[in-house]
């Protein structure tokens, strides 16, 4: 048997990623795999991959390591012009690291000699940017996954914890360890044990951080003065576990659409009492009550 810490969405959250350590001691793991999105949002990208890499765990890169990669090269789409994260993201990792980040896979098969097979990916197989969620449809999941022949699949993205059996896949997604969307400010990760039979979740664990340094780290690097208006959204993330940032733009495209972002239009979503309207379903739905205040 092997047992394995799945981690996922750390999101330079440092001090999440040192309580989920400290937490998974008690468990004797045998390795801990990484499925992306190590890094980017919060201010302790580089700490991260330091953990990561002094470990030896297994990880993967996930959409937020292509604003490494292909930020202001010919590769970059142009939308990403107006982004004002990935230059924020890019000095805080230095050379070093941005090597590290253009190295690191976009998947990866685990063979244990004495378990079942896993597929590690980000969000579906082939795009990190799309994730399968509990409320993803079954023949669509079917087609995501045709052509994946490990039973065993870890993905990510979606921040939303989640164990599914379709077809003869069994699908787990540990949560985020950095920004938890679903209310709750605690780290989330899983602990699963594999023999030749499959995989099985031993615990799903909600473990509490503290926040005043990621705060602090935010005001010494003047995130919200250097990023802007999507630097207040993402610091509220942080402080409330609630999407704030993809329902602003959704909100912005449907009122504001030729206006830039700015603080006014901040100041005015504040007001938005219910942004159940702007919310992706799988947020919206599976958590009715969260985003109406």
């Amino acid at each position: 048997m092997t047992r394995l810490a799945v981690l996922a969405d750390i999101h330079g959250n440092l001090p999440a990623l040192e309580a989920v350590i400290d937490d998974m001691a008690s468990f004797e793991v045998d390795h801990v795999v990484v499925a992306g999105d190590s890094i980017n949002v919060g201010p302790f990208s580089r700490e991260v991959l330091e953990v990561i890499s002094e470990r030896n765990w297994a990880v993967i890169r996930g959409n937020n390591g292509y604003y490494v990669t292909e930020f202001d090269t010919p590769r970059m789409p142009a939308h990403w012009s107006r982004f004002t994260l990935p230059p924020w993201l890019l000095e805080q990792l230095g050379a070093r690291w941005i090597k590290v980040v253009a190295c690191l896979p976009d998947t990866l098969s685990l063979r244990f000699p004495d378990a079942a097979p896993i597929r590690v990916f980000h969000g579906l197989p082939d795009n990190p940017w799309v994730s399968i969620h509990p409320l993803s449809a079954k023949c669509d999941v079917e087609a995501w996954l045709s052509g994946i022949t490990e039973a065993t699949v870890i993905c990510a993205h979606s921040h939303i914890p989640m164990e599914r059996h379709i077809g003869p896949w069994h699908i787990f997604n540990p949560g985020s360890v950095g920004i938890p969307l679903d209310g709750e400010r605690s780290a989330s990760y899983m602990i699963l044990d594999g023999d030749h039979l499959g995989w099985n979740l031993i615990a799903h664990r909600r473990v509490p951080f503290e926040h005043d340094s990621i705060f602090a780290a935010f005001d010494k690097q003047q995130f919200v003065q250097r990023c802007g208006v999507a630097a207040m959204l993402l610091t509220q993330e942080f402080e409330t576990a609630r999407m704030r940032l993809w329902p602003f733009l959704q909100w912005k495209q449907r009122f504001y659409a030729d206006e830039p972002e700015s603080v006014a239009l901040f100041d005015e979503f504040q007001l938005v009492e219910d942004t159940r309207p702007y919310q992706p379903p799988e947020y919206r739905d599976l958590t009715p009550d969260l985003y109406r205040d």
